[in-house]
């Protein structure tokens, strides 16, 4: 794995709302995470005082720089490992970025043979749909999923509900919550083995600082 390197812990962190809430539960840790990184355009961002690096990815990359190696751990919301199960270790939930997947739709929805259902989330949505003995039909949709029913091209979607502002203001409804969603800590497999001791470290001091908040 040519991304382990012995001395510095290299963490793959999601860009945007995830990282701020994330490096906010680090410094309550004791990280001391510049305030000003929040808003940097950097990819990589080094902290040798803690010995971290951290590399600024999308959310949905964290999980692919973990396995790979080229990050030791990372973290990534439960609805990105549903979807890509991929070979990480998931090693603790830290509560943060709260929100559910959920089946949606317009709130005059029939059923009808081999609905259509978008979604950015084919692997999830497929599954659910199976287990519940539903033949669907999925569409793989990358953004605005909200317009799929609005527009006729499906029938119904599978997407994230935070607050469902969104929904409501785009006259769509909430049917089924399939599973709720925080964002977890994962490792990689050989980094867990060779570098056991800080990134065990780092998950006792964030599992405390998530007890004193509750």
């Amino acid at each position: 794995m040519s991304g382990q390197t012995k001395d510095i812990l290299k963490v793959a962190m999601p860009k945007g709302r995830i990282y701020k809430v994330a490096s906010k539960l680090f410094r309550e840790a004791g990280l001391p995470i510049p305030s000003d990184f929040d808003d940097t355009r950097k990819l990589i961002i080094e902290l040798p005082e803690v010995g971290m690096e951290f590399i600024m990815a999308k959310p949905v990359d964290v999980p692919t720089y973990v396995e790979y190696g080229v990050a030791d751990i990372g973290i990534v919301g439960k609805d990105v490992l549903m979807e890509e199960n991929k070979d990480v270790y998931e090693l603790l939930d830290l509560g943060i970025a709260k929100c559910r997947m959920s089946v949606i739709g317009l709130p005059d929805w029939k059923p009808t043979m081999n609905p259509r259902v978008a979604t950015k989330y084919p692997s999830v949505a497929s599954a659910y749909f199976r287990e519940l003995g539903q033949q669907v039909e999925v569409i793989k949709l990358n953004g605005s999923i909200e317009l799929a029913p609005m527009i006729g091209l499906a029938d119904r979607i599978v997407d994230m509900v935070e607050t469902g502002q969104t929904l409501r203001e785009n006259g769509l409804v909430e049917m089924e919550s399939i599973f709720g969603i925080t964002s977890r800590l994962i490792a990689n497999r050989v980094s867990y083995r060779m570098k056991n001791d800080v990134i065990q470290g780092l998950c006792d001091r964030l599992q405390a600082t998530l007890a004193k908040r509750e």
